[in-house]
């Protein structure tokens, strides 16, 4: 056995996957939470638990940084931290809630989250919470990180941030689905955070769970990053280098539903595809958020072809993906 000098040990994993599932337990999170947070597969979580040494140490902190097993300091790791506090709140909130319930997202949920990175203007959250109104992109009626007129459902500062929850069950509302049941928080560093159903699941012509729109997810990431540039631009300081957007997006619940083109029965995506191939998708990017607009379908092709593997789809092209974020970017409600 080779010295040593240092009286550093060897790695115990056992020890360490076995420290992972207390902490899980004790946070009553789920395994499929557990992954989904990760950004992992459950099969991949699923090795995790058993201890399987075949997995990549890249995979591997993912899975132990969301039970504070990883111990860093950089932006990625602040959001990462941020993502998991997020979450946590979100179960916080529905738990007294019926397990059925639309604000549970029963037949699963997508989210998207993103950090600005550069030299932001410091404000505080009153000041906040009027530059997130600024930055709403109203593309489509129900836009992402949606700020709501009325006080009983308008953003709140919550703990250090701006929250806003559209599903409190006290609440009167015009839509009780799962696809208008946001949550959402934002800190004044540039992290926000978002989680909604699927639309697709609010609908008479087919069951919950069955169905995945080929068009919508262009449109909620195009959201998102045009909302990720507006913001930076509102926190930008005039004479700082370029904010930079790294940007992220999950689904969740993908097992038994079918790629459609359902939601624009006119669009250049008319796509079919086969049942998923898996339940959940990781979709990740980093640009210069000054970019977005003039180069929204280059961001947005990579995600979406992936996003589309997932059900078969496969030589997707960006003329394709230009089509429909050009039909995006000329919607512009006002």
């Amino acid at each position: 056995m080779p010295e040593n000098p240092r009286g550093i040990g060897p790695l115990d994993w056992q020890g360490l996957v076995d420290e992972a599932l207390r902490r899980r337990k004790a946070e009553g999170m789920t395994q499929r939470e557990h992954a989904a947070l990760a950004g992992v597969s459950v099969p991949t979580i699923a090795a995790f638990d058993r201890a399987e040494q075949t997995l990549t140490l890249t995979k591997a902190f993912d899975i132990l940084r969301i039970v504070g097993l990883i111990d860093e300091k950089s932006a990625d790791g602040a959001q990462n931290v941020f993502v998991q506090e997020s979450f946590k709140r979100w179960r916080t909130l529905v738990d007294d809630l019926p397990t059925d319930a639309p604000a549970r997202f029963p037949h699963g949920w997508y989210r998207v989250d993103y950090c600005l990175e550069g030299d932001l203007r410091t404000v505080n959250l009153t000041e906040y919470e009027d530059i997130l109104r600024q930055a709403v992109t109203r593309y489509t009626s129900w836009p992402v990180f949606v700020v709501m007129s009325r006080p009983e459902l308008a953003p709140r500062e919550m703990d250090g941030s701006i929250e806003c929850w559209l599903a409190e069950p006290s609440v009167e509302r015009t839509f009780n689905d799962a696809a208008h049941a946001d949550f959402w928080r934002a800190l004044p560093s540039g992290q926000l955070f978002l989680m909604r159903g699927y639309q697709e699941d609010a609908q008479d012509t087919f069951p919950p769970g069955t169905i995945f729109d080929a068009t919508l997810p262009v449109w909620r990431l195009g959201e998102g990053l045009l909302h990720a540039e507006k913001l930076a631009s509102l926190l930008w300081k005039s004479d700082a280098k370029p904010i930079t957007v790294r940007f992220r997006a999950v689904y969740t619940g993908l097992s038994g539903r079918v790629l459609r083109s359902w939601a624009n029965p006119l669009s250049d995506l008319l796509l079919e595809g086969q049942a998923a191939r898996s339940d959940e998708a990781v979709l990740e990017v980093t640009v210069p958020a000054g970019t977005i607009t003039d180069r929204l379908d280059e961001y947005l092709f990579p995600m979406i072809a992936s996003l589309y593997e997932r059900f078969g789809v496969t030589g997707l092209s960006v003329n394709r993906v230009k089509a429909e974020t050009n039909r995006l970017l000329h919607s512009r409600m006002g």
